[in-house]
Order: C-alpha cells, then structure tokens, then sequence
C-alpha cells in the first residue's frame, strides 16, 4: 500500500493487518495462565505491527505479513517478559527443575524420569507433578535467554540483507536446529505431546484424549517436556553451540 508520494501507507497497513494481531494474540493466549489479558497482548502486538511498518522495506524479499508476525510476536513476548507474568518464586521453582534435569542428563546420560527429578528436588512425586501443574505458562523459549548480548536481536542480526526473508532465516539457524535436537532428545512420551500440541494444533483436551490421561496430566508433562528443552538449550549456549 503506498500513499501519493510512493511511500507506504502505514495507517492503511495497520488498519488492514489488525485482525492478524488479534489472531496471534489468542493463539499465544491459550499457551498461558488466566493471569495474562489477552487484551495486553494486543496492545503489546499492535507496537509489534507498527514497528514492523515503520522497519519494512520492499526490496528485502520477504513478504509484509511474514515479516509482521515475527515482529507481533516479539513485542508480545516482550511484554510478557517486561511484566513478569510469572511469579518470581514459581519462576525460580522452575528454574530448580531445569537443573536438576540438567545434572541428572550428564550424570544418567538419559532423561531423567520423574521419579528421579523428584528425588533430585527432595519432593515427593505428587508434589513435583503439582510443581509442573502450577508451571504451565512457563513455556515460552527467548532466543535472547541463550546468548550473551540480550540486546542483539535476532530479526535485525539475521535480516538485513536484501534476500533477508525473516522466517527463512529463522528456519536456517543454528538455533532452529538446537530447538530440533532438543525436542528428538525428549522421551518419547513428551515428544509425541508436543508433536501432537504444536505441529498438529491439538489442545490439551484432544491430546489427553489420544494418550488416554487427563488434561491436567498433560499439562504437567508439557512443563516437563519444556523444562527439559530449555536445561537442553541453556547447556549448548553454554557450550557455544547455539
């Protein structure tokens, strides 16, 4: 969309890619606690879509839309990040798992069971599975949380060049293929839930349904599954390969 002058309208292209804001809104929404407004993710998106007008350029390759949603996105995290959704002791709960898996892996050279996690945290199993219950929003994986300049963002670092299609520069690295290796590495439990929850866009009922558990049951072993990802991923930063 361009205005008399050849420039692009930008209060045109909001106004046309609103309806993709709230979209990615409440996608990212079903993922998170009740805590989290849905509409502070569409203020946060609509930041998101203006920068995205304001930064977009034609003759990078890439298509608006392609380039918006990643831009939607980020800001919502962000934000997400920004206002500290989490409660700080859950948050640091969380943590403690993640290491707890982390130095059980090295030393079983396996992932380590639940029965073993629980042991490692000194809780009981029932308690450990309410730990993951009550940890259900913390799923989200930043980049930005395996690298060491926090402000070095991705879009900017890997899309400046002319042929810089943001997704496909995405989908090419290295931390792409970090995010794979970690997800083959889970049991294979985990690794069908998150087949089922992210390439087929099951919810957690229809996941509970087909692996014969209840919806909460899933909903522990996705923060399972994540925790095990994000100890996996936070080892290779540590060892340079993401």
């Amino acid at each position: 969309m361009y205005n008399a002058a050849g420039k692009s309208d930008q209060n045109a292209m909001l106004k046309q890619h609103a309806p993709l804001v709230k979209k990615l809104a409440h996608l990212m929404k079903a993922k998170l606690p009740p805590s989290v407004e849905v509409d502070d993710l569409i203020q946060a998106g609509m930041i998101g879509l203006l920068d995205a007008c304001q930064r977009y350029e034609d003759n990078r390759g890439a298509q608006f839309e392609t380039y918006a949603v990643q831009r939607i996105r980020g800001a919502m995290l962000d934000e997400l990040r920004s206002s500290d959704w989490m409660p700080r002791n859950l948050r640091q709960d969380m943590r403690r798992v993640e290491v707890a898996m982390s130095s059980l892996q090295q030393k079983l050279g396996r992932p380590p069971t639940e029965a073993e996690v629980a042991q490692q945290l000194k809780l009981s199993l029932a308690d450990y599975q309410q730990l993951l219950a009550d940890g259900g929003g913390h799923q989200l994986l930043y980049f930005e949380d395996f690298q060491e300049d926090a402000n070095d963002h991705f879009l900017d670092r890997y899309c400046t060049d002319d042929s810089g299609d943001p997704l496909k520069c995405l989908m090419q690295s290295s931390f792409r293929q970090a995010v794979i290796d970690a997800i083959n590495h889970l049991p294979e439990r985990e690794r069908l839930l998150m087949a089922m929850y992210y390439e087929q866009d099951l919810n957690l009922k229809e996941i509970g349904a087909v692996m014969c558990v209840t919806e909460s049951r899933v909903c522990q072993l996705h923060s399972q599954a994540i925790a095990r990802m994000r100890a996996g991923l936070r080892e290779k930063a540590w060892t340079g390969v993401v």
